[in-house]
């Protein structure tokens, strides 16, 4: 989801099926988009696995239900690969993804064009599982949500019939529950007497009722020997109601009505009073609760029932954890198919991949590349394509490469192919759309930000570029493999970390273009961040009273972070641990020298705050997230404090100290000294 996208509303695009293969060619049709939900799933995923087997790439898209938890996690000018790295993972980590584009495209040589499959799959992080899962919890950010429903998403459909899932941490983890509960050494905790108390009148009262009852019919199984013998009825007008069954061929008491709290005295009272007789308690694969009491000849019989009452639990368990797999099923599958993945400025929708089907995403950016390197290990971003190469940039004539632009200049005979009359002389790649044995070549505008029609339109624009490239598709076989191209293969597992910052993170050596002109002009070194100084203070006068303490030269830039918070940027590193131990030193002072000193407008109120840069990524890893940014440092813990000295020293020289001294004409003496160095020099 991209929330500058701008595109004229129009209605969602619906599904276009048929039961027998034919080709639309004499009129246009509504987008023919594949919309998957948890009710046709399990249909469309057998029909994908050959889908993505033969395809010779795989376009994907998200939606989600938010990009930034809190002003300053936006991406910022003067965010390094690494904290840009944590402002994305605290993204993917707190919203949620709402619909996922799927859209494999395969070279066709008969047709010679390309077949797309678009699916658009509505997601929901629902709770499948009911023996101690995780709480789902994600946040919505308001614009967000408005973009959507801007564009008519369909809330209904993705709550209500939105396929669930579960990363495979989250498998394993379930499994390790099931485990625990049922396994050889596991203590079920279903089947063991609990250490219930029968303090309540009434609960010492429905025990010898249910005592009573229970005598009852385990007499009319012994004398009578007939299993189907008249079960005892509850009085009262309740709505309990017991009826003799057979489980596992032996005969029982079916138990139904009564409360869980009922129930445990009921065990506890089986339990205690009778030892031919066993409580059981089953759940079958729709969460359905069964409850017995039944009848055994021994106690090896006994000791057998148990047993197949557990294992019979461990399984229906183990059946709900692979239903609740649900969507990862398409994710595991593009991973073990190791396809060429197409996104269009994706590092967030794949950062969205990792976290939320795979596991939690690795704390430092070079940790998360190698590990998505090995489950994704070719991944192409379009972006990339047209603004690095310089055949494909020139094609773009310095237009925008967001995905509505690129597709519009580099793909109109697609956009536009419901328009007959349009001529288009440039050579192009003849795309076409197959849903459901249905192939179509003409057809209307899609519903844009929708997943599957955006992923669709990232492959054509792929497709595209590979062209302008110089792919020869006529010579294309299904054995050649795009993502081992050479033409390709300096794009390949390339990623903006931020696209304002034209910052690029390599996937294959998780290395960033550090030296890239347009982030060079930052030396971290040089930078110290101050915060919960007086809201009063603009960018202008915070530097005017730095450099009136440590000459006109000593700061090159104020950056904003937001209202509370700037980053000053040094003319060099030893400025920086200058500043932070006078700063501590003037803390420290009640004198006048505090009072005049020209920092003073900075530090009124006794509660601002200062550190290098490291203590800025220290804020940014933190899951907490204030609005405002002062509030977020102080919330993390993050004092005001300076840092050692860069080359390691452990005493300054005299002459390179700045001294507080405690009388204002000594102050004055310091200021001018310092303004004739600074001029100097």
């Amino acid at each position: 989801m991209r929330r500058h996208k701008q595109w004229p509303l129009r209605p969602l695009a619906y599904s276009f099926c048929s039961s027998s293969a034919e080709t639309v060619t004499n009129s246009t049709v509504a987008f023919p988009l594949k919309h998957v939900t948890k009710s046709n799933f399990e249909t469309t995923l057998n029909d994908l696995r050959s889908l993505v087997k033969a395809a010779d790439f795989v376009a994907i898209d998200l939606e989600m239900t938010g990009v930034t938890s809190a002003p300053w996690r936006d991406s910022l000018e003067f965010d390094r690969y690494d904290v840009r790295y944590l402002k994305v993972k605290d993204s993917a980590e707190k919203f949620a993804v709402v619909q996922f584009g799927v859209c494999p495209f395969r070279w066709d040589s008969h047709t010679q064009s390309f077949v797309s499959h678009p699916h658009n799959f509505f997601v929901f992080p629902r709770q499948e599982l009911t023996f101690d899962p995780p709480a789902h919890e994600f946040l919505c950010q308001t614009t967000s949500i408005d973009f959507l429903a801007k564009y008519q998403f369909d809330f209904n459909t993705c709550i209500h019939e939105g396929i669930s899932y579960l990363s495979r941490r989250q498998e394993e983890d379930a499994s390790k529950r099931l485990e625990m509960l049922y396994g050889e050494e596991g203590i079920d905790s279903t089947v063991e007497t609990e250490d219930l108390k029968l303090v309540r009148l009434s609960d010492v009262l429905f025990a010898e009722r249910m005592k009573k009852m229970i005598n009852e019919w385990r007499s009319g199984l012994l004398h009578s020997g007939n299993a189907s013998s008249e079960s005892p009825r509850i009085s009262n007008g309740s709505t309990q109601s017991t009826e003799t069954v057979f489980y596992h061929m032996r005969p029982a008491l079916s138990l139904k009505g009564f409360t869980s709290h009922q129930l445990r005295v009921i065990k506890l009272v089986v339990g205690k009073h009778f030892g031919d007789l066993v409580y059981i308690h089953s759940n079958d694969k729709n969460s359905y609760s069964q409850d017995f009491v039944v009848y055994t000849d021994s106690e090896y019989d006994k000791e057998n029932l148990m047993k197949e009452a557990k294992d019979e639990r461990k399984r229906v368990g183990e059946r709900k954890i692979q239903y609740a797999i649900g969507f990862r099923q398409v994710i595991d599958l593009l991973s073990s198919e190791k396809k060429l993945i197409v996104g269009h400025n994706c590092f967030l929708d794949i950062a969205h991949v990792y976290s939320k089907f795979l596991g939690p995403l690795p704390s430092t950016a070079e940790k998360f590349v190698a590990s998505i390197n090995n489950h994704f290990p070719y991944i192409v971003d379009t972006k990339i394509l047209l603004n690095v190469n310089p055949v494909l940039h020139q094609r773009m004539k310095k237009s925008s490469t967001s995905l509505s632009s690129a597709f519009s200049l580099l793909c109109p005979q697609i956009e536009f192919s419901s328009r007959s009359s349009v001529s288009f002389p440039q050579q192009h790649v003849k795309i076409e759309v197959e849903v459901d044995n249905v192939r179509s070549s003409n057809w209307n505008a899609g519903g844009k930000h929708e997943a599957g029609y955006d992923a669709f339109m990232t492959g054509c624009i792929f497709a595209q570029a590979c062209n302008h490239l110089g792919f020869d598709f006529k010579q294309h076989s299904q054995s050649d493999h795009l993502a081992q191209n050479e033409k390709l293969d300096k794009y390949i597992n390339r990623l903006y970390l931020s696209w304002t910052r034209g910052d690029i993170i390599n996937l294959r050596t998780g290395h960033s273009n550090a030296d890239n002109w347009r982030v060079s002009k930052f030396k971290y070194g040089n930078i110290v961040l101050i915060w919960n100084f007086p809201r009063k203070l603009k960018a202008r006068e915070i530097k005017e009273c730095i450099c009136k303490a440590f000459g006109s030269a000593s700061v090159t830039s104020v950056y904003h972070v937001d209202d509370s918070a700037v980053f000053v940027m040094f003319k060099n590193s030893e400025l920086v641990w200058d500043f932070l131990t006078l700063k501590q030193q003037l803390e420290s002072s009640d004198g006048p020298v505090s009072v005049l000193h020209p920092l003073s407008k900075i530090l009124e109120g006794g509660n601002t705050g200062a550190a290098d840069y490291e203590a800025y990524k220290e804020i940014c890893s933190s899951h907490i997230s204030k609005i405002v940014f002062s509030d977020q440092a102080e919330t993390v813990g993050v004092k005001s404090r300076t840092r050692p000295d860069p080359q390691g020293e452990t005493e300054r020289k005299e002459e390179n100290t700045v001294v507080v001294t405690p009388t204002a004409s000594d102050l004055i003496d310091t200021f001018l000294a310092n303004r004739v160095e600074a001029k100097a020099g």
